[in-house]
């Protein structure tokens, strides 16, 4: 952690800065120096394809060293010394170093040099505010986005046709989410520099009516976290209760107003971890800098949630179950198009199912989960008993297992399908009891939903009247029906450690799978820090 400086060093570098390229206009330089310069320009972008080619088309005349382009200038030098803000890494940039490098550069060549490399810095910061400092695939294989990524030749190309301090101002995403996420930023920032939240509550639990020192210390925390008003009450009561309730409320936990260990736990997390998990979570909003559509889908796995979205409002919620957390049943996260629905679903087992968890269990006993069927290559269901399991492995099993639409099917009786690679839909489910549950990871990695027909009919309401009654009409026939969406609704499949809502807290949830202590550890080693601004 470090102390944010002031702003002086950098005015006071690019004050010399510009004072230079002031004595540059008035010499002209002679034929001979462009040359040079115009060499030095072409030899350094040689190894960047992107950047060679936008010289190679501007003849290599300069672009941030002309006198005539000091507008261009100062908007990056501002960016670069705003990085931080955006929680980016400010040595990439080296903003300080730059500057000295540019004061320094008294010779054509040496001009050219720096010209290339005010090029090769402005498209790595456009990038990083843009879509992000990491790539989230090679920091967590689970993590199947696909970033929007521009052209890197376009950034330059872009900022020649813009006005500069507008071009750098629209790069961060514009979601109402990412300014949300920077003001909590900032405030955990001063919070940082004013010592935080206090001292810890000494406790392991407490409970309603308890008094001491530790209940002392839990109505510190709180007022200082904004969830009670300041009070001197030293025994824990109704006041400190409700207090309770809210902050579980907006840590996903249960509200039932005790604090008891995981309660506890989450109210002693200090000021810097919640930065991190803000801080992941901004990187993690220019990974998805894009529209998201008008209505849209947002599963956020940390927080066991499935919403419906129109126009960033909500419309619909309902509790979900996602996937475990063994390795091999964590959902993934990317976003697909939702197309349509299967009412009185098929259950196809999926193949690594049928191989490690119910082939083993047919050679134990070939009548065991009776519920299923054995389907050949050519479509034909299998008798048991006919079956030698015992000659099989799960790399020859030739058999497709299939559950009929039922009651008791795993998939319930509805099914919603974005088609992926990664075979995650989201459905219903007979195993009612889990949405009870205050962490919901149970599934193999699809999404089940606690209320999927009313899911259904929000999702219908636009291509019918009566949406009840239509999903009615064809779940009452008992027969599996594919129900094509008028308006396919892009889904999108994210996770989430800190996020906010238009008005009251802001919240927080468990990292289940440890994927954002994987993405702090790689920010970190890019070289995001976090800030303690004194105010």
């Amino acid at each position: 952690m470090f102390i944010s400086p002031t702003r002086s060093g950098i005015v006071r570098f690019m004050a010399g800065f510009f004072a230079l390229f002031v004595s540059l206009s008035l010499a002209a330089p002679v034929e001979a120096e462009m040359t040079a310069f115009r060499q030095a320009v072409a030899s350094s972008a040689a190894r960047d394809k992107d950047i060679a080619a936008f010289y190679q088309s501007r003849e290599y005349k300069p672009f941030w060293t002309a006198a005539n382009a000091g507008a261009r200038r100062r908007a990056l030098i501002e960016a670069l010394s705003d990085a931080p803000e955006h929680g980016l890494p400010a040595r990439r940039y080296d903003v300080e170093g730059l500057l000295a490098r540019l004061d320094a550069a008294r010779t054509p060549k040496a001009r050219g040099i720096v010209e290339v490399e005010m090029s090769r810095v402005f498209v790595q910061y456009a990038r990083d505010v843009q879509t992000g400092v990491l790539v989230p695939g090679r920091v967590v294989s689970d993590i199947k986005r696909e970033v929007p990524y521009r052209e890197r030749l376009s950034y330059l190309e872009n900022f020649a046709r813009s006005h500069p301090r507008g071009f750098f101002r629209a790069l961060p995403p514009d979601s109402n989410e990412y300014t949300r996420l920077m003001k909590e930023k900032k405030k955990l920032e001063s919070l940082l520099g004013a010592g935080g939240w206090g001292a810890q509550v000494p406790a392991g639990a407490l409970k309603p009516a308890d008094t001491g020192a530790a209940v002392v210390a839990l109505r510190n925390r709180l007022i200082a976290m904004g969830f009670l008003r300041r009070t001197t009450t030293q025994s824990y009561d109704a006041a400190i209760q409700k207090a309770v309730q809210q902050f579980q409320l907006a840590h996903g936990l249960e509200a039932d107003g005790v604090a008891g260990a995981s309660t506890m736990a989450e109210i002693n997390k200090d000021a810097g971890e919640r930065l991190q998990s803000v801080l992941v979570a901004m990187e993690r909003e220019r990974w998805m800098n894009m529209p998201r559509g008008e209505r849209h889908i947002l599963v956020n796995l940390t927080d066991f949630t499935a919403r419906v979205m129109d126009n960033d409002t909500l419309t619909f919620e309902t509790r979900s179950v996602v996937g475990a957390t063994a390795s091999d049943r964590r959902s993934p996260e990317f976003s697909d198009v939702m197309e349509f629905m299967v009412i009185n679903p098929t259950w196809n087992v999926p193949r690594s199912i049928a191989v490690k968890e119910y082939l083993p269990m047919f050679q134990r006993n070939p009548n065991a989960a009776g519920h299923l069927r054995l389907v050949d290559s050519r479509g034909r269901t299998v008798s048991r008993s006919a079956v030698n399991f015992g000659a099989y492995t799960a790399r020859t099993f030739p058999f497709n297992i299939k559950q009929p639409p039922g009651q008791r099917n795993a998939l319930g009786l509805v099914k919603f399908m974005f088609p992926n690679k990664y075979n995650i839909y989201l459905h219903d489910t007979p195993a009612k009891n889990l949405f009870s549950r205050e962490v919901r990871a149970f599934s193999h990695g699809c999404i089940r939903l606690q209320e999927p027909f009313d899911f259904a009919y929000t999702l219908l309401s636009r291509q019918t009247d009566d949406p009840e009654g239509f999903f009615r009409a064809k779940l009452n026939t008992g027969v599996e029906t594919v129900v094509p969406l008028e308006q396919p609704v892009p889904v999108h499949l994210i996770y989430r450690t800190a996020f906010t809502k238009a008005k009251g807290h802001m919240q927080y949830r468990r990292d289940i799978y440890g994927r954002d202590a994987q993405i702090w550890s790689a920010l970190s080693e890019a070289g995001v820090a976090l800030r303690a601004v004194q105010g």
